[in-house]
């Protein structure tokens, strides 16, 4: 079948390719939509549901590990059983996880409904992709088809937090997800009237034992990330998650290396460049995309801003991210990339490290440089990343080398999330503690996790209404104090990358 449908495909790339190219960069954008208006809401669905800190951590988290652990094997279902079919299977999933997640009564319930959300992103994401790749042959037009999509990823992810913000104003934050059923019914119907069926005449055999493993690890290590600002981190309960993640990541590596066609290729991690610019795509992640649902908790928690002032406040930051590829590409002309991912991952640092000490002030226009510096780097690196490790490997073993791409872009961020969650949270807890003393009033039980939640409301009526004052000041200082922590691991974590990068891909052959 695919032979037969490989002219039709590319005689309408070159006449009518457009709406499809459309329709499978929304269905991309669709996945970017959701993480960063769910980042908007997410004080707004902690008061409203309860919910602890972890459960908070987790609307995130159980998102992201599906979506990263799912990526490959969507891919290769698409290609074996067609990329129409499963698009259209992971729109139907997406949409009635969405309404599972508008009207879930719990926040237990809720991570269970985002966790199927982010199976129907994997299914939904993966499939789109192989579309475009699959429509656009000629390399003219398979360039300007990539830039049309960049440039919606781009302005999904400035125009994300607007939209989250007015959502949670007007609608209220369920609708952040039921928005999605009628968005994914029109993709359907879209897909379904411009979409031609295709698939890979030889696909990839599903490594399931190396689905499973990862997974696995993934969230074992996830969990324990999660559960160390409460139980402790060297708690019986911490040590053993954390343990049967390492043990569980090994175990993955060691059936890999066996078998004939792995979910993961080891081989390639030989070559110090390609593990360079995996490490520079990973640190990207970690360090500055996860930014999108961090800086939202930050703006309301630490800044007392509402949720559409947060949606706004995130405007430095979203433009910089959409801007500055733009530049990479021209210093393509005079830099190599392994100086480009350098510059970038170093931006990333001292973005970081002036979130810092605008976390510990109240200078707005030290915050909006701050915010910019920290998307400059993110978005330099946004761009190069991709290209930097399909420019590593010989062509044959691109479609390899672009999973494990985007399988460490989105590992960075659920790892990045969960790690830099758990330095917040130990951070406000302790910051709280200090705070407290200084205000001489005793410390109720429940008020340190109402706060760390950003249940602001709850946490105050423990107490007399004459101690409001103090304690809105010792809520919100304390949250700044707890980011600024997490922004100088944040900040850690990009500079040692820079370097490991800067060392890695030095001897690289052009």
């Amino acid at each position: 079948m695919s032979s037969i449908s490989a002219p039709r495909t590319a005689s309408r790339s070159a006449s009518g390719g457009m709406p499809l190219l459309l329709i499978a960069s929304m269905g991309c954008a669709m996945t970017v939509l959701d993480t960063n208006v769910v980042g908007i809401v997410l004080p707004t669905i902690a008061r409203d549901l309860n919910a602890s800190f972890a459960d908070i951590e987790w609307v995130i988290s159980a998102y992201v590990l599906c979506f990263a652990a799912l990526l490959l094997p969507a891919g290769s279902l698409a290609d074996r059983y067609g990329r129409k079919r499963v698009f259209l299977t992971g729109i139907a999933l997406f949409a009635v996880a969405s309404l599972a997640c508008g009207v879930a009564p719990s926040a237990r319930l809720l991570y269970v409904a985002r966790a199927a959300q982010g199976v129907g992103a994997a299914f939904l994401l993966a499939p789109a992709l192989a579309i475009i790749g699959h429509a656009f042959h000629d390399e003219h037009e398979r360039a300007r088809a990539w830039a049309v999509w960049g440039g919606i990823m781009g302005l999904t992810m400035v125009l994300s937090p607007l939209i989250g913000g007015v959502i949670s104003a007007w609608l209220g934050w369920r609708w952040a997800f039921a928005i999605n059923v009628p968005i994914c019914a029109l993709l359907a119907l879209g897909v379904v009237r411009i979409v031609e069926e295709s698939r890979d005449p030889t696909p990839r055999a599903l490594d399931l034992p190396g689905i499973a493993l990862f997974a696995s690890a993934m969230f074992s290590l996830t969990w324990a990330l999660i559960l160390g600002p409460d139980h402790g981190w060297l708690s019986e309960a911490v040590a053993l998650r954390a343990g049967a993640g390492v043990g569980l990541f090994a175990l993955f590596a060691w059936v890999e290396s066996r078998r004939a066609h792995p979910m993961l290729d080891l081989a390639l991690f030989r070559s110090l460049p390609f593990v360079g610019a995996i490490v520079a795509m990973f640190a990207y992640a970690s360090s500055a995309q996860v930014m999108a649902s961090l800086l939202p908790l930050f703006l309301q928690n630490a800044r007392g801003e509402s949720a559409l002032g947060a949606g706004v406040g995130m405007l430095p930051f979203a433009l910089a991210m959409l801007i500055l590829p733009q530049l990479g590409r021209k210093l393509a002309a005079y830099m190599d990339s392994r100086q480009i991912l350098t510059l970038g991952l170093a931006a990333v640092a001292c973005g970081n490290l002036a979130m810092m000490l605008a976390a510990r002030s109240t200078d707005h226009v030290w915050l909006i440089v701050a915010m910019a510096l920290l998307g400059s780097g993110g978005g330099l690196l946004n761009g190069e990343t991709q290209k930097a490790i399909m420019g590593t490997v010989p062509r044959e073993r691109a479609g390899m080398a672009s999973g494990i791409s985007t399988t460490s872009r989105f590992t960075g961020i659920l790892l990045g999330f969960s790690g830099l969650g758990a330095v917040l949270a130990e951070g406000v807890r302790s910051a709280l503690d200090a705070r407290m003393a200084d205000t001489h009033l005793p410390f109720v039980e429940g008020f340190a996790e109402r706060v760390m939640a950003g249940d602001f409301a709850r946490a105050f009526a423990l107490y007399p209404p004459a101690s409001l004052d103090a304690l809105v000041h010792v809520a919100h200082s304390s949250y700044g104090e707890g980011f600024a922590r997490a922004f100088t691991a944040a900040a850690m974590v990009a500079g040692v990358c820079a370097v490991i990068v800067f060392l890695s891909m030095k001897h690289r052959k052009h």
